[in-house]
Formats: C-alpha cells, structure tokens, sequence
C-alpha cells in the first residue's frame, strides 16, 4: 500500500510539474524534466559504496546533487553513464551520485566503469532497491535532482545527455533560484 501511495505521489509530482523560471530551458532531453512545484524530502536509506561501507545521501547534504539510479545490465544506462562522468568533471560544484540499484556487485560495476570510461563517479549500491521501492523508481534510468535540503526538486525518466548545453543550464538556473 505505502509503495502504491509513493509511486502515486511522485506520479502526481510529475504531471503537476511547474518549472517556473526554467521556462525557454527545457529543450532536448531536458524536455523530460519533471519539475516539481513543492520539493520532497528524501527517504533514508544505506547504501554501500564501493569498499562495502555504509553510507547515506545524507553525506552530499549542503550541495546540489543529480541523483542517478541504474544497473549494470541497463542499455539505457550504459549510454548515460558517460555524460553523467562528464557532468561531474564540468560542474565540480555539483554531487554526481549514480546509484547502482538491485544485484550489481562491486566488480560488475567496475567492469562496466571501466568499458563506459567512468573514471570521476563514487561507486554506490541500493542492493536490496529500498531506496529505490521508496523513491518510488519503477524503470531504469532515473535522475532526480536534489536541493541542497536534501529534498527532490525535480525528477528524469529515461537516459539525457547530462552534460549537454541544455543540462548544465537548467542544472545552474535551479542552483541560482
């Protein structure tokens, strides 16, 4: 019941989008951009990095963050994977946190870095997909983008070009509001 109400809320959060002043922005991949008129706090979960320590969102709290949930066997994925790299080498001042849900083991997720040429993204797991069920992720690719709050302030279904022109204007419109 409570997965139903959470996929019904961002569902809601999508169609009610508003992107205010982003308006002129939304061009491209960002066309898909569902920006939501209130934000939402982010549910807790652990998460292991790459070493198998737990870790939170919590630790990018105080920054902007493009959230990305994917999986090593996700086409879509692969072919974002690059861009979201490239993103966090242009826009330093932005957390780049791609987030492996599901079964993907360290080594599957290096493999797939190496072969993507990933070199500048933190290796994080959602091995049991809970934040991912509480987020409300149905599909593979996802991005959601983080207030410095902690809280979701827009939302992407489906693989972009991150660090399009398009991307990293609407990325620092959203920063300067």
């Amino acid at each position: 019941m409570r997965k139903m109400l959470l996929v019904a809320l961002y569902t809601a959060f999508g169609f009610g989008a508003n992107a205010g002043s982003l308006d002129g922005l939304l061009v491209g991949d960002m066309k898909k951009l569902a920006v939501h008129s209130e934000a939402v706090a982010l549910p807790e979960a652990v998460l292991l990095d790459g070493a198998e320590a737990e870790t939170s969102l919590e630790v990018y709290r105080g920054k902007w963050v493009v959230l990305n949930f994917w999986a090593t066997w996700c086409a879509p994925c692969r072919k974002e994977m690059p861009s979201l790299d490239r993103l966090a080498v242009a826009m330093p001042e932005i957390a780049v946190v791609p987030v492996a849900t599901g079964r993907n083991d360290v080594a599957m997720i290096e493999k797939f870095y190496a072969e993507a040429g990933v070199t500048a993204l933190p290796v994080l797991r959602d091995p049991k997909s809970a934040l991912a069920r509480q987020m409300g992720v149905m599909g593979l690719p996802v991005t959601v983008i983080v207030n410095p709050a902690g809280e979701e302030v827009a939302r992407l279904i489906g693989d972009a070009e991150w660090d399009s022109g398009a991307a990293q204007a609407v990325l620092k419109a959203m920063m300067a509001e």
